[in-house]
């Protein structure tokens, strides 16, 4: 294994259509999809990082903004924040455009972990992850106590 990677070599950009069979019937598209979205665009990111097959291991809590309405574009934008040996911590960023003004709009956030899996499905240790720049240094620190608190959320749902 190298000596790591940098933030950037993993950044991934996915966007969709907005579409009718994506949406509820007041114009807005399903939670579940844009969620569907999220998972899609953190894995492209974790599989970026670890040239590796990953599965999602957990996602933070995701709450909505602003509603993802039928025929704007949906884009979301990941990156690896921090990397704990088998499992990376990605950050997923989604927006809304309308593309008649250009108008964007953040519509959520959200942070999953991922595990990278060797040939035989097993966990396996992937490059350390590098910030580079100052928001990229935050988002590794933060990575480290959300950490934490998952899992001690863990270990006290294990102890009851």
């Amino acid at each position: 294994m190298n000596e790591g990677k940098t933030v950037s070599e993993s950044i991934s950009e996915y966007a969709e259509f907005a579409l009718p069979n994506d949406a509820n019937g007041l114009g807005n598209v399903l939670g579940g999809k844009v969620m569907h979205l999220v998972d899609l665009a953190g894995a492209m990111a974790a599989i970026r990082h670890a040239r590796r097959p990953v599965v999602t291991a957990s996602v933070d809590s995701l709450q909505f903004l602003h509603p993802v309405r039928i025929g704007q574009l949906i884009i979301l934008r990941s990156s690896v924040n921090r990397v704990f040996r088998t499992s990376m911590e990605v950050g997923v960023y989604v927006q809304t455009e309308n593309l008649m003004t250009g108008a964007r709009l953040h519509t959520c956030s959200a942070y999953l972990t991922f595990v990278a899996l060797d040939e035989n499905g097993k966990a396996i240790a992937v490059p350390a992850v590098i910030p580079e720049t100052e928001e990229e240094q935050r988002r590794y620190r933060q990575a480290g106590e959300r950490r934490e608190y998952r899992l001690a959320l863990r270990n006290r749902r294990e102890s009851k």
